[in-house]
């Protein structure tokens, strides 16, 4: 936990508009199973509702108030804010806990974390004991995870009668969530569940358009903070991008343009805000500028409702948001940029009306505005679900179907899912969880494939334990979310960063080279960050890694798996693979993920996965940051596709043999005979 002063976060309660109802919402969740509060971000409902709950003796006899929210990042800083209201240390009173990272206590009474880690403690437990009161925040995105958390909390509280339900939801969807929980068989199934509205702490915004659509919105959003720095008054500015790369763009373009202010004018901060920052960053977006200083923070959607940042009076809104969508006809799953709802585009909106009359600045003419969709598609309805079916299997949902949706997911999506999970050995011919393989690939953090590859490697046949839970926490880095690159590319250093690339660059492609960089760091950079900056790579990234590790080998140790303890201060155990190993540690991958396999063609460099039909083709490339980007390989496996403009891009790749793939893709793949 990083060691900065919080005080500056504890803001008096009697400012917010929650205040007034801190009575009735009080009697309302001793009186009814289930509250579904209506509520901006603003009004204080996520930071104060928690503190009522507690104050109304809702964590006596050792009880925890829980608190969900979809990102890390809003768990995390929400938790720290509250904890500088109750004047205690995060970890105490207050804790959290997100994905590879906790901060909790014997003490700890009031818990924010993710929707998806409370899915997780509901394996150990599925009745969460240990809960008095669960409170499902920003229920209106619609995240799979707590989709599936709220037809959990269903059944739980059918058993355990004693179970609080609070659901914060934008107003469109209150009166749905109510119905969910409703139980029609009810003598008085309106007294299950009570909607309490509460104002937000909104002011007016006027909203902008341009006259023609943006040809680069990242430009264009830079060129408009610009001009509202030199014309407009005084009040910090939030611009909402898709992604690290967009924001680190701007971010150097804004740079640029503070280094030409005179000492005489405002100054202007530029910070950037996205889940992959390390949490003293994070942090930092929160904390008042310098004595005349204008802040302007660049932000995915994390900022669009989970947080609220004091002092924002100017939003600049891209108008696009990056979502995953899975394609079960090619099983494969994108990372995807596409235009934002209207109601994420209002959302966003409202960050601009907080304190006093904002501005909003859309980079798209109005007649878009028209055009959006009015609601963001839920994520159950677009995203592979076999993660989420091992989980529901491992909580004792035998027959996921039947399971109570808020929204049913499409059968194809099941289908593929159930599939998925079957190929991998998880599932049995009657989609029973197989044991001891599928309920441990359930506990394992970590996605099917990999939980998969990272059981396999512990066997005789493979023996590169080691090696594959550096490589599951590496890739775990890579993944949205967690951690942020592992290079970094210095202003004007880009050629310097690839020779420090290829120091470490294995020619059997990524895995192998995140291998040898863990390595190189663990025996010389862990310890020394002028290494890891002479190195171009990033040194809390892989302090994170090394963290993730550990967790990792932990959960196999529980399992009852003879680990050696590896000395992660010694070089000398951490060498490359011989060849012997080598082969071993990319066959083990393929046994994980032998449906990510694609074959080059060798005319143009272009993919095309195996498992597709010439119906359902589709064309991948290297991506420019993967070892393999204009190398040769005849076949390869790769973890994760990202499509960008008309280009769909693989990324963590390695070259692997052809006859691995029908050898441990078991019936998967059907060889056809030439005739």
């Amino acid at each position: 936990m990083a060691d900065f002063d919080l005080s500056f976060l504890a803001k008096p309660a009697a400012l917010l508009p929650i205040t007034k109802h801190r009575r009735s919402l009080q009697y309302a969740v001793h009186k009814y199973p289930v509250v579904v509060i209506v509520g901006e971000t603003g009004s204080g409902k996520t930071t104060q509702l928690p503190q009522y709950l507690d104050e109304a003796g809702l964590t006596s006899d050792g009880k925890v108030i829980a608190v969900t929210q979809p990102r890390r990042v809003a768990a995390t800083t929400i938790a720290n804010r509250v904890a500088a209201e109750m004047r205690c240390q995060v970890g105490e009173d207050v804790g959290y806990s997100v994905r590879f990272e906790e901060a909790v206590s014997a003490k700890t009474r009031i818990k924010f974390l993710t929707d998806g880690m409370l899915l997780r403690e509901a394996l150990l437990d599925p009745l969460l004991p240990h809960y008095s009161v669960v409170m499902v925040d920003e229920a209106h995105e619609r995240s799979l995870s707590s989709d599936i958390l709220l037809g959990l909390l269903k059944k739980v509280q059918k058993q355990r009668q004693d179970l609080k339900i609070v659901v914060s939801s934008a107003t469109i969807d209150a009166e749905k969530i109510a119905a969910f929980f409703r139980d029609d068989d009810c003598n008085d199934p309106h007294g299950q569940c009570k909607i309490v509205a509460l104002a937000g702490r909104s002011c007016p915004v006027d909203i902008q358009y341009l006259e023609r659509p943006s040809e680069d919105y990242v430009t264009t959003a830079v060129a408009t903070a610009i001009t509202i720095h030199k014309e407009e008054a005084v009040g910090d500015i939030l611009i909402f991008l898709t992604g690290r790369n967009e924001i680190q763009r701007a971010l150097g373009l804004l740079t640029d343009y503070s280094r030409t202010i005179l000492p005489s004018q405002q100054a202007f901060q530029p910070l950037p805000l996205y889940a992959g920052l390390d949490q003293s960053s994070q942090m930092y977006v929160f904390s008042p500028p310098a004595e005349n200083t204008r802040k302007v923070i660049l932000s995915t959607n994390v900022a669009e409702a989970s947080v609220t940042i004091d002092g924002i009076v100017y939003v600049i809104d891209c108008g696009y948001v990056k979502l995953r969508s899975y394609h079960p006809t090619t099983n494969i799953e994108t990372l995807t940029r596409v235009p934002v709802s209207q109601a994420s585009a209002t959302q966003r909106a409202g960050r601009a009306g907080r304190t006093k009359p904002g501005k909003c600045y859309r980079l798209y003419t109005s007649a878009t505005f028209s055009s959006l969709p009015r609601a963001t598609t839920p994520e159950i309805q677009r995203t592979n679900l076999a993660p989420t079916i091992l989980q529901l299997k491992a909580l004792g949902v035998d027959n996921v179907a039947q399971f109570p949706y808020l929204t049913p997911p499409p059968a194809k999506l099941m289908a593929r899912g159930l599939e998925s999970l079957y190929s991998l050995g998880a599932l049995d011919e009657y989609t029973k969880l197989t044991k001891p393989l599928g309920t441990r690939m359930a506990e394992l953090a970590v996605p099917p494939m990999m939980a998969k590859a990272l059981l396999a490697s512990t066997t005789s046949e493979y023996n590169c334990v080691n090696e594959i839970l550096t490589i599951a926490a590496m890739c775990s880095l890579q993944s949205a979310g967690h951690g942020g690159g592992i290079w970094f590319d210095h202003e004007g250093q880009r050629k310097a960063m690839e020779l420090s690339r290829r120091k470490f660059a294995a020619e059997e492609g990524d895995h192998l080279t995140y291998l040898n960089v863990f390595q190189a760091f663990v025996g010389k950079g862990k310890r020394d960050q002028r290494w890891c900056h002479q190195h171009h790579l990033n040194h809390k990234a892989l302090s994170r890694a090394v963290s993730i590790r550990a967790q990792l080998r932990r959960y196999l140790l529980r399992f009852g798996y003879n680990i050696s303890d590896l000395d992660t201060s010694s070089p000398q155990q951490h060498e490359t693979p011989v060849a012997d190993k080598t082969v071993r540690v990319l066959k083990c991958l393929t046994s994980g993920y032998f449906m990510n396999v694609a074959r080059m063609n060798a005319m143009d460099g272009t993919f095309r996965p195996l498992a597709v039909s010439k119906q359902n083709s589709i064309t991948m490339h290297a991506h420019p940051t993967s070892l393999m980007f204009n190398r040769k390989a005849d076949y390869v496996l790769f973890h994760e596709l990202l499509e960008t403009g008309d280009k769909v891009y693989i990324k963590d790749i390695s070259k692997i043999d052809k006859s691995w793939i029908t050898e441990l893709g078991g019936t998967y793949y059907q060889v056809k005979e030439r005739k």
